[in-house]
Protein backbone atom coordinates (compact mmCIF):
# COMPACT_ATOMS: atom_id res chain seq x y z
CA UNK A 1 0.00 0.00 0.00
CA UNK A 2 2.89 2.35 0.70
CA UNK A 3 6.15 2.61 2.63
CA UNK A 4 4.40 3.93 5.75
CA UNK A 5 1.38 1.63 5.62
CA UNK A 6 1.20 -2.07 6.41
CA UNK A 7 -2.55 -2.30 5.81
CA UNK A 8 -4.86 -1.67 2.89
CA UNK A 9 -7.68 0.72 2.03
CA UNK A 10 -9.94 -0.94 -0.52
CA UNK A 11 -12.42 1.07 -2.59
CA UNK A 12 -15.00 -0.79 -4.65
CA UNK A 13 -16.04 1.61 -7.41
CA UNK A 14 -17.60 1.84 -10.84
CA UNK A 15 -16.55 3.61 -14.04
CA UNK A 16 -18.29 6.97 -14.34
CA UNK A 17 -19.56 7.01 -10.73
CA UNK A 18 -19.30 10.58 -9.39
CA UNK A 19 -19.57 9.46 -5.75
CA UNK A 20 -16.75 6.97 -6.24
CA UNK A 21 -14.55 9.65 -7.72
CA UNK A 22 -15.36 12.02 -4.83
CA UNK A 23 -14.38 9.37 -2.27
CA UNK A 24 -11.10 8.63 -4.05
CA UNK A 25 -10.40 12.36 -4.32
CA UNK A 26 -10.81 12.71 -0.54
CA UNK A 27 -8.38 9.87 0.14
CA UNK A 28 -5.86 11.29 -2.33
CA UNK A 29 -6.11 14.77 -0.79
CA UNK A 30 -5.44 13.28 2.65
CA UNK A 31 -2.43 11.33 1.29
CA UNK A 32 -4.02 7.98 2.08
CA UNK A 33 -3.03 5.35 -0.52
CA UNK A 34 -5.85 3.04 -1.65
CA UNK A 35 -6.54 0.14 -3.96
CA UNK A 36 -9.33 0.78 -6.43
CA UNK A 37 -11.41 -2.19 -7.59
CA UNK A 38 -13.68 -1.12 -10.45
CA UNK A 39 -16.34 -3.82 -10.25
CA UNK A 40 -17.62 -3.26 -13.81
CA UNK A 41 -14.30 -4.70 -14.98
CA UNK A 42 -14.89 -7.98 -13.17
CA UNK A 43 -17.23 -10.94 -13.32
CA UNK A 44 -20.60 -10.46 -11.55
CA UNK A 45 -19.39 -12.68 -8.70
CA UNK A 46 -17.31 -9.72 -7.43
CA UNK A 47 -20.45 -7.54 -7.23
CA UNK A 48 -22.23 -10.33 -5.41
CA UNK A 49 -19.40 -10.68 -2.88
CA UNK A 50 -19.45 -6.93 -2.16
CA UNK A 51 -23.21 -7.06 -1.64
CA UNK A 52 -22.94 -10.03 0.73
CA UNK A 53 -20.23 -8.29 2.77
CA UNK A 54 -21.91 -4.89 3.00
CA UNK A 55 -25.62 -5.55 2.52
CA UNK A 56 -25.52 -2.75 -0.06
CA UNK A 57 -26.09 -2.68 -3.80
CA UNK A 58 -24.44 0.73 -4.23
CA UNK A 59 -20.91 1.95 -4.79
CA UNK A 60 -18.50 3.13 -3.57
CA UNK A 61 -17.98 0.69 -0.71
CA UNK A 62 -14.85 1.32 1.35
CA UNK A 63 -12.82 -0.87 3.75
CA UNK A 64 -9.85 0.02 5.97
CA UNK A 65 -8.40 -3.49 6.37
CA UNK A 66 -11.38 -5.39 7.84
CA UNK A 67 -13.16 -2.23 9.05
CA UNK A 68 -16.13 -1.46 6.84
CA UNK A 69 -16.61 2.32 6.39
CA UNK A 70 -19.55 2.46 3.97
CA UNK A 71 -19.97 4.78 0.99
CA UNK A 72 -18.78 8.29 0.19
CA UNK A 73 -21.19 9.96 2.65
CA UNK A 74 -19.95 7.75 5.50
CA UNK A 75 -16.31 8.39 4.54
CA UNK A 76 -16.83 12.16 4.72
CA UNK A 77 -18.42 11.77 8.17
CA UNK A 78 -15.52 9.66 9.43
CA UNK A 79 -12.99 12.20 8.16
CA UNK A 80 -14.72 14.91 10.21
CA UNK A 81 -14.46 12.76 13.35
CA UNK A 82 -10.77 13.36 14.12
CA UNK A 83 -10.53 10.72 16.85
CA UNK A 84 -12.08 7.96 14.76
CA UNK A 85 -10.07 8.99 11.70
CA UNK A 86 -6.81 8.83 13.67
CA UNK A 87 -7.69 5.34 14.87
CA UNK A 88 -8.31 4.16 11.31
CA UNK A 89 -5.04 5.62 10.05
CA UNK A 90 -3.12 4.09 12.96
CA UNK A 91 -4.68 0.72 12.18
CA UNK A 92 -3.64 0.64 8.53
CA UNK A 93 -0.18 2.04 9.33
CA UNK A 94 0.63 -0.74 11.79
CA UNK A 95 -1.44 -3.77 10.79
CA UNK A 96 -1.50 -5.74 7.54
CA UNK A 97 -4.91 -7.00 6.33
CA UNK A 98 -6.12 -9.95 8.39
CA UNK A 99 -8.26 -12.90 7.25
CA UNK A 100 -11.43 -10.89 7.86
CA UNK A 101 -10.45 -8.15 5.39
CA UNK A 102 -11.82 -8.46 1.85
CA UNK A 103 -9.29 -9.99 -0.53
CA UNK A 104 -8.43 -8.46 -3.88
CA UNK A 105 -10.35 -10.16 -6.71
CA UNK A 106 -8.37 -12.63 -8.76
CA UNK A 107 -7.19 -11.41 -12.17
CA UNK A 108 -8.95 -14.39 -13.75
CA UNK A 109 -12.28 -12.70 -12.95
CA UNK A 110 -11.50 -9.67 -15.12
CA UNK A 111 -13.71 -9.27 -18.17
CA UNK A 112 -11.33 -7.05 -20.17
CA UNK A 113 -13.28 -3.80 -20.13
CA UNK A 114 -10.22 -1.57 -20.62
CA UNK A 115 -9.88 1.56 -22.71
CA UNK A 116 -7.88 -0.27 -25.36
CA UNK A 117 -10.37 -3.14 -25.48
CA UNK A 118 -13.29 -0.76 -25.87
CA UNK A 119 -11.54 1.15 -28.63
CA UNK A 120 -10.62 -2.07 -30.43
CA UNK A 121 -14.19 -3.37 -30.21
CA UNK A 122 -15.58 -0.06 -31.44
CA UNK A 123 -13.07 0.02 -34.31
CA UNK A 124 -14.10 -3.51 -35.28
CA UNK A 125 -17.75 -2.45 -35.41
CA UNK A 126 -16.91 0.59 -37.53
CA UNK A 127 -15.09 -1.60 -40.04
CA UNK A 128 -18.39 -3.08 -41.20
CA UNK A 129 -19.47 -4.94 -44.31
CA UNK A 130 -21.30 -2.69 -46.84
CA UNK A 131 -24.92 -3.58 -47.53
CA UNK A 132 -25.80 -4.77 -51.04
CA UNK A 133 -28.53 -2.11 -51.33
CA UNK A 134 -26.06 0.74 -50.69
CA UNK A 135 -25.33 0.90 -54.44
CA UNK A 136 -29.04 1.39 -55.20
CA UNK A 137 -29.13 4.29 -52.74
CA UNK A 138 -26.27 5.91 -54.65
CA UNK A 139 -28.24 5.54 -57.89
CA UNK A 140 -31.38 7.06 -56.33
CA UNK A 141 -29.38 10.15 -55.35
CA UNK A 142 -28.66 10.87 -59.02
CA UNK A 143 -32.01 9.65 -60.38
CA UNK A 144 -33.76 13.03 -60.25
CA UNK A 145 -36.74 11.75 -58.23
CA UNK A 146 -35.61 13.44 -55.00
CA UNK A 147 -37.17 16.89 -54.64
CA UNK A 148 -39.14 19.13 -52.25
CA UNK A 149 -42.80 18.13 -51.95
CA UNK A 150 -45.85 19.70 -50.35
CA UNK A 151 -47.61 17.74 -47.64
CA UNK A 152 -50.55 19.76 -46.41
CA UNK A 153 -49.22 23.13 -45.28
CA UNK A 154 -45.67 21.81 -44.87
CA UNK A 155 -42.84 21.46 -47.35
CA UNK A 156 -41.04 18.14 -47.07
CA UNK A 157 -37.51 18.68 -48.33
CA UNK A 158 -35.54 16.09 -50.27
CA UNK A 159 -38.28 13.49 -50.49
CA UNK A 160 -39.73 11.26 -53.21
CA UNK A 161 -43.08 9.58 -53.72
CA UNK A 162 -43.53 5.85 -53.86
CA UNK A 163 -45.03 6.35 -57.31
CA UNK A 164 -41.94 8.16 -58.66
CA UNK A 165 -39.63 5.52 -57.22
CA UNK A 166 -41.56 2.67 -58.84
CA UNK A 167 -41.62 4.50 -62.18
CA UNK A 168 -37.85 5.07 -62.01
CA UNK A 169 -37.12 1.41 -61.18
CA UNK A 170 -39.40 0.14 -63.96
CA UNK A 171 -37.62 2.32 -66.52
CA UNK A 172 -34.00 2.18 -65.27
CA UNK A 173 -33.98 -1.47 -64.16
CA UNK A 174 -36.54 -2.89 -66.60
CA UNK A 175 -38.67 -4.20 -63.75
CA UNK A 176 -42.39 -4.78 -63.56
CA UNK A 177 -44.46 -2.83 -61.01
CA UNK A 178 -44.46 -5.63 -58.41
CA UNK A 179 -40.67 -6.08 -58.46
CA UNK A 180 -40.10 -2.32 -58.33
CA UNK A 181 -42.44 -1.97 -55.32
CA UNK A 182 -40.63 -4.83 -53.61
CA UNK A 183 -37.32 -2.99 -54.04
CA UNK A 184 -38.84 0.00 -52.26
CA UNK A 185 -40.03 -2.27 -49.47
CA UNK A 186 -36.52 -3.75 -49.18
CA UNK A 187 -35.01 -0.27 -48.80
CA UNK A 188 -37.59 0.51 -46.12
CA UNK A 189 -37.01 -2.72 -44.23
CA UNK A 190 -33.24 -2.28 -44.42
CA UNK A 191 -33.65 1.27 -43.08
CA UNK A 192 -32.09 3.11 -46.00
CA UNK A 193 -35.32 5.11 -46.37
CA UNK A 194 -38.19 5.99 -44.05
CA UNK A 195 -41.81 7.01 -44.45
CA UNK A 196 -42.24 10.72 -43.71
CA UNK A 197 -45.62 10.10 -42.04
CA UNK A 198 -44.34 6.98 -40.21
CA UNK A 199 -46.86 4.83 -42.06
CA UNK A 200 -46.07 1.15 -42.29
CA UNK A 201 -44.91 -0.38 -45.56
CA UNK A 202 -43.89 0.88 -49.00
CA UNK A 203 -46.50 1.38 -51.71
CA UNK A 204 -46.81 2.63 -55.30
CA UNK A 205 -48.59 5.79 -54.16
CA UNK A 206 -48.14 9.47 -53.35
CA UNK A 207 -46.86 8.62 -49.87
CA UNK A 208 -43.58 10.45 -49.25
CA UNK A 209 -40.29 8.78 -48.39
CA UNK A 210 -36.85 10.15 -47.59
CA UNK A 211 -33.33 8.74 -47.57
CA UNK A 212 -32.28 8.29 -43.96
CA UNK A 213 -29.09 10.26 -44.56
CA UNK A 214 -31.24 13.23 -45.71
CA UNK A 215 -33.15 13.33 -42.42
CA UNK A 216 -33.66 16.97 -41.42
CA UNK A 217 -35.06 16.45 -37.93
CA UNK A 218 -31.88 17.37 -36.09
CA UNK A 219 -31.20 13.83 -34.87
CA UNK A 220 -27.86 13.70 -33.10
CA UNK A 221 -26.71 10.72 -35.16
CA UNK A 222 -27.51 12.13 -38.58
CA UNK A 223 -25.20 11.07 -41.39
CA UNK A 224 -24.51 8.42 -43.99
CA UNK A 225 -23.91 4.74 -43.33
CA UNK A 226 -23.91 1.79 -45.68
CA UNK A 227 -23.12 -0.85 -43.06
CA UNK A 228 -24.92 -4.12 -42.67
CA UNK A 229 -27.35 -3.92 -39.71
CA UNK A 230 -25.69 -4.50 -36.33
CA UNK A 231 -26.82 -6.74 -33.50
CA UNK A 232 -29.20 -5.04 -31.03
CA UNK A 233 -27.33 -6.44 -28.03
CA UNK A 234 -23.81 -5.75 -29.25
CA UNK A 235 -24.42 -2.24 -30.53
CA UNK A 236 -26.46 -1.04 -27.55
CA UNK A 237 -23.91 -2.22 -24.99
CA UNK A 238 -20.95 -0.91 -26.99
CA UNK A 239 -22.46 2.56 -27.33
CA UNK A 240 -23.27 2.75 -23.64
CA UNK A 241 -19.85 1.50 -22.52
CA UNK A 242 -18.02 3.87 -24.85
CA UNK A 243 -20.00 6.99 -23.86
CA UNK A 244 -19.62 6.07 -20.17
CA UNK A 245 -15.87 5.65 -20.59
CA UNK A 246 -15.67 9.08 -22.23
CA UNK A 247 -17.84 10.56 -19.47
CA UNK A 248 -15.61 9.15 -16.72
CA UNK A 249 -12.44 10.53 -18.32
CA UNK A 250 -13.84 14.06 -18.20
CA UNK A 251 -15.40 13.84 -14.73
CA UNK A 252 -13.65 16.23 -12.32
CA UNK A 253 -11.43 14.79 -9.59
CA UNK A 254 -14.03 15.46 -6.89
CA UNK A 255 -16.80 13.89 -9.01
CA UNK A 256 -18.93 17.03 -9.01
CA UNK A 257 -18.52 18.41 -12.52
CA UNK A 258 -18.25 17.10 -16.06
CA UNK A 259 -16.14 18.84 -18.69
CA UNK A 260 -18.65 18.55 -21.53
CA UNK A 261 -16.57 20.90 -23.67
CA UNK A 262 -13.55 18.65 -23.22
CA UNK A 263 -15.64 15.62 -24.19
CA UNK A 264 -16.83 17.35 -27.37
CA UNK A 265 -13.21 17.82 -28.53
CA UNK A 266 -11.98 14.34 -27.60
CA UNK A 267 -11.04 11.61 -30.07
CA UNK A 268 -13.07 9.12 -28.01
CA UNK A 269 -16.26 11.13 -28.50
CA UNK A 270 -15.65 11.34 -32.25
CA UNK A 271 -15.38 7.55 -32.27
CA UNK A 272 -18.67 7.35 -30.37
CA UNK A 273 -20.39 9.62 -32.91
CA UNK A 274 -19.29 7.36 -35.76
CA UNK A 275 -20.52 4.30 -33.91
CA UNK A 276 -23.91 5.95 -33.25
CA UNK A 277 -24.50 6.08 -37.03
CA UNK A 278 -24.99 2.32 -36.94
CA UNK A 279 -28.20 2.84 -34.96
CA UNK A 280 -29.80 3.84 -38.28
CA UNK A 281 -30.09 0.28 -39.44
CA UNK A 282 -30.28 -1.80 -36.28
CA UNK A 283 -33.22 -4.22 -36.29
CA UNK A 284 -35.34 -3.60 -33.19
CA UNK A 285 -38.86 -4.65 -34.19
CA UNK A 286 -38.15 -8.38 -33.99
CA UNK A 287 -36.05 -8.16 -30.81
CA UNK A 288 -37.27 -9.93 -27.66
CA UNK A 289 -38.61 -8.04 -24.64
CA UNK A 290 -35.31 -8.54 -22.81
CA UNK A 291 -33.31 -7.35 -25.82
CA UNK A 292 -35.48 -4.25 -26.17
CA UNK A 293 -35.18 -3.43 -22.46
CA UNK A 294 -31.40 -3.65 -22.44
CA UNK A 295 -30.94 -1.93 -25.81
CA UNK A 296 -33.25 1.03 -25.27
CA UNK A 297 -32.05 1.68 -21.70
CA UNK A 298 -28.44 1.74 -22.92
CA UNK A 299 -29.29 3.98 -25.87
CA UNK A 300 -31.43 6.34 -23.77
CA UNK A 301 -28.63 6.91 -21.27
CA UNK A 302 -26.07 7.36 -24.04
CA UNK A 303 -28.34 9.87 -25.80
CA UNK A 304 -28.64 11.93 -22.59
CA UNK A 305 -24.86 12.27 -22.33
CA UNK A 306 -24.53 12.90 -26.08
CA UNK A 307 -27.14 15.67 -25.89
CA UNK A 308 -25.46 17.26 -22.87
CA UNK A 309 -22.18 17.34 -24.78
CA UNK A 310 -23.42 18.90 -28.03
CA UNK A 311 -26.36 21.00 -26.77
CA UNK A 312 -25.54 21.59 -23.11
CA UNK A 313 -27.61 20.50 -20.08
CA UNK A 314 -31.08 22.09 -19.76
CA UNK A 315 -31.32 24.71 -17.01
CA UNK A 316 -35.06 25.52 -16.73
CA UNK A 317 -38.46 23.90 -17.22
CA UNK A 318 -38.89 24.98 -20.84
CA UNK A 319 -35.39 23.78 -21.77
CA UNK A 320 -36.05 20.45 -20.07
CA UNK A 321 -39.27 20.04 -22.06
CA UNK A 322 -37.40 20.68 -25.32
CA UNK A 323 -34.52 18.46 -24.22
CA UNK A 324 -36.65 15.36 -23.67
CA UNK A 325 -38.79 15.95 -26.76
CA UNK A 326 -36.22 17.24 -29.25
CA UNK A 327 -33.07 15.26 -28.49
CA UNK A 328 -33.37 12.33 -30.90
CA UNK A 329 -31.60 9.40 -32.49
CA UNK A 330 -32.43 7.62 -35.71
CA UNK A 331 -32.95 4.01 -34.61
CA UNK A 332 -33.94 1.26 -36.99
CA UNK A 333 -35.01 3.76 -39.64
CA UNK A 334 -37.27 5.78 -37.33
CA UNK A 335 -36.84 8.86 -35.15
CA UNK A 336 -36.93 8.39 -31.38
CA UNK A 337 -36.77 11.23 -28.86
CA UNK A 338 -35.98 10.61 -25.20
CA UNK A 339 -39.74 10.82 -24.55
CA UNK A 340 -40.41 8.27 -27.31
CA UNK A 341 -37.93 5.80 -25.84
CA UNK A 342 -39.12 6.13 -22.24
CA UNK A 343 -42.87 6.50 -22.65
CA UNK A 344 -43.39 4.99 -26.10
CA UNK A 345 -41.13 1.93 -25.97
CA UNK A 346 -40.22 1.13 -22.36
CA UNK A 347 -43.52 2.17 -20.75
CA UNK A 348 -45.54 0.33 -23.41
CA UNK A 349 -46.88 3.47 -25.11
CA UNK A 350 -48.16 5.24 -22.00
CA UNK A 351 -48.63 9.00 -21.71
CA UNK A 352 -45.77 10.72 -19.94
CA UNK A 353 -45.80 13.72 -17.62
CA UNK A 354 -47.76 16.55 -19.24
CA UNK A 355 -48.58 14.51 -22.37
CA UNK A 356 -52.10 14.69 -23.83
CA UNK A 357 -51.74 11.79 -26.26
CA UNK A 358 -49.90 8.50 -26.27
CA UNK A 359 -46.51 8.71 -28.03
CA UNK A 360 -47.39 6.30 -30.88
CA UNK A 361 -50.59 5.84 -32.84
CA UNK A 362 -51.52 2.31 -33.96
CA UNK A 363 -50.49 3.18 -37.54
CA UNK A 364 -47.07 4.45 -36.42
CA UNK A 365 -44.23 2.09 -37.42
CA UNK A 366 -42.73 2.55 -33.94
CA UNK A 367 -45.88 1.14 -32.32
CA UNK A 368 -44.70 -2.40 -33.12
CA UNK A 369 -41.41 -1.74 -31.33
CA UNK A 370 -43.05 -0.74 -28.03
CA UNK A 371 -43.10 -3.29 -25.20
CA UNK A 372 -46.43 -5.05 -24.83
CA UNK A 373 -46.40 -4.46 -21.06
CA UNK A 374 -44.72 -1.62 -19.17
CA UNK A 375 -41.72 -2.28 -16.93
CA UNK A 376 -41.61 -0.23 -13.67
CA UNK A 377 -37.96 -1.11 -13.05
CA UNK A 378 -36.81 1.09 -15.94
CA UNK A 379 -37.30 4.18 -13.75
CA UNK A 380 -34.20 3.21 -11.75
CA UNK A 381 -32.02 2.63 -14.80
CA UNK A 382 -32.75 5.69 -16.94
CA UNK A 383 -30.09 8.17 -15.82
CA UNK A 384 -29.28 7.40 -12.16
CA UNK A 385 -31.27 9.49 -9.67
CA UNK A 386 -29.88 7.91 -6.50
CA UNK A 387 -27.35 9.52 -4.15
CA UNK A 388 -25.01 6.62 -4.84
CA UNK A 389 -24.48 5.03 -8.23
CA UNK A 390 -26.07 1.62 -8.88
CA UNK A 391 -23.46 -1.05 -9.57
CA UNK A 392 -24.53 -1.65 -13.16
CA UNK A 393 -24.02 0.93 -15.86
CA UNK A 394 -24.63 -1.16 -18.95
CA UNK A 395 -27.42 -3.66 -19.42
CA UNK A 396 -27.44 -6.88 -21.37
CA UNK A 397 -30.38 -8.95 -22.57
CA UNK A 398 -28.95 -11.96 -20.75
CA UNK A 399 -29.89 -11.18 -17.15
CA UNK A 400 -31.44 -7.75 -17.70
CA UNK A 401 -34.19 -8.29 -15.13
CA UNK A 402 -31.68 -9.16 -12.39
CA UNK A 403 -29.63 -6.11 -13.39
CA UNK A 404 -32.70 -3.87 -13.21
CA UNK A 405 -33.66 -5.26 -9.81
CA UNK A 406 -30.16 -4.49 -8.55
CA UNK A 407 -30.46 -0.92 -9.85
CA UNK A 408 -33.84 -0.59 -8.11
CA UNK A 409 -32.43 -1.87 -4.82
CA UNK A 410 -29.60 0.66 -5.04
CA UNK A 411 -32.09 3.48 -5.61
CA UNK A 412 -34.44 2.38 -2.81
CA UNK A 413 -31.54 2.11 -0.33
CA UNK A 414 -30.77 5.81 -0.71
CA UNK A 415 -32.41 9.04 0.34
CA UNK A 416 -35.18 8.80 -2.26
CA UNK A 417 -37.15 6.61 0.15
CA UNK A 418 -37.37 7.98 3.72
CA UNK A 419 -39.44 6.29 6.43
CA UNK A 420 -40.40 7.85 9.79
CA UNK A 421 -42.08 5.13 11.82
CA UNK A 422 -42.95 7.42 14.76
CA UNK A 423 -44.61 10.08 12.62
CA UNK A 424 -46.14 7.54 10.26
CA UNK A 425 -44.76 9.28 7.14
CA UNK A 426 -43.11 8.03 3.97
CA UNK A 427 -41.19 10.50 1.78
CA UNK A 428 -40.54 9.35 -1.77
CA UNK A 429 -38.76 10.57 -4.87
CA UNK A 430 -40.89 12.64 -7.21
CA UNK A 431 -40.42 9.86 -9.76
CA UNK A 432 -42.97 7.79 -7.85
CA UNK A 433 -45.54 10.59 -8.13
CA UNK A 434 -44.93 11.23 -11.82
CA UNK A 435 -45.24 7.54 -12.71
CA UNK A 436 -47.53 6.28 -9.96
CA UNK A 437 -49.67 4.35 -12.46
CA UNK A 438 -46.65 2.16 -13.23
CA UNK A 439 -46.61 1.07 -9.58
CA UNK A 440 -50.32 0.30 -9.26
CA UNK A 441 -51.84 3.78 -9.20
CA UNK A 442 -52.49 4.15 -5.46
CA UNK A 443 -50.37 4.98 -2.42
CA UNK A 444 -51.01 1.52 -1.01
CA UNK A 445 -49.96 -0.31 -4.18
CA UNK A 446 -46.93 1.97 -4.50
CA UNK A 447 -45.72 1.25 -0.95
CA UNK A 448 -46.40 -2.46 -1.48
CA UNK A 449 -44.30 -2.45 -4.66
CA UNK A 450 -41.41 -0.71 -2.89
CA UNK A 451 -41.52 -3.24 -0.03
CA UNK A 452 -41.47 -6.13 -2.51
CA UNK A 453 -38.45 -4.72 -4.35
CA UNK A 454 -36.28 -3.46 -1.49
CA UNK A 455 -33.36 -5.44 -0.15
CA UNK A 456 -33.71 -6.73 3.41
CA UNK A 457 -33.03 -3.82 5.78
CA UNK A 458 -34.36 -2.01 8.83
CA UNK A 459 -35.96 0.57 6.55
CA UNK A 460 -37.83 -2.16 4.67
CA UNK A 461 -39.10 -3.66 7.96
CA UNK A 462 -40.36 -0.24 9.07
CA UNK A 463 -42.04 0.39 5.74
CA UNK A 464 -43.75 -3.02 5.80
CA UNK A 465 -45.00 -2.30 9.32
CA UNK A 466 -46.50 1.04 8.26
CA UNK A 467 -48.03 -0.53 5.15
CA UNK A 468 -49.63 -3.32 7.16
CA UNK A 469 -51.11 -0.81 9.62
CA UNK A 470 -52.68 1.27 6.85
CA UNK A 471 -51.95 4.39 8.95
CA UNK A 472 -49.35 6.41 7.12
CA UNK A 473 -49.06 9.47 4.96
CA UNK A 474 -47.07 9.64 1.73
CA UNK A 475 -45.49 12.82 0.42
CA UNK A 476 -43.03 13.41 -2.38
CA UNK A 477 -39.61 15.02 -2.20
CA UNK A 478 -38.63 18.05 -4.26
CA UNK A 479 -36.78 16.93 -7.36
CA UNK A 480 -33.28 18.36 -7.74
CA UNK A 481 -32.82 19.34 -11.37
CA UNK A 482 -29.39 20.94 -10.83
CA UNK A 483 -26.76 19.89 -13.35
CA UNK A 484 -23.14 18.82 -12.99
CA UNK A 485 -21.70 20.81 -15.88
Amino acid sequence: MGDDYQGRVLVYSLTGCAHCKAAKHTLTTLNVPFTDVSIDQYDSSVRQEVKERTGKSTVPQIFFNDVYIGGNVELQEVVKDKEKWSELIANIRSNPPNDQAPALPDDSLKIGDSDSTLSAEADDMLACEPDEFARLVTEIKSSGIIADHRSGIFKQKRTFTGRDFVAYMMKAKNMDESAATDQGQQLLQRHFIYAVKHQQGFSNSDNLFRLLEDDNSGALNQGETSCQPSSVNELGEELRKLILKVYSIYLSADGRKVDYDGISRSSEFKLYQKLALQLHRVEVETASREEKLAFFINVYNALVVHANVVKGPPTNMWQRYKFFNNMKYIIGGELYSLQDIENGVLRANRKGVGMIFRPFSVSDARYKVALEHHEPLIHFALVCGAKSCPPIKTYSADGVMDQLKTAAQAFLEGEDVLVDLEKGTVALSKIFQWYKEDFGGTDSSLIGWICDNMDQSEKRDQLKKLHASGRYKVHFLTYDWSTNS
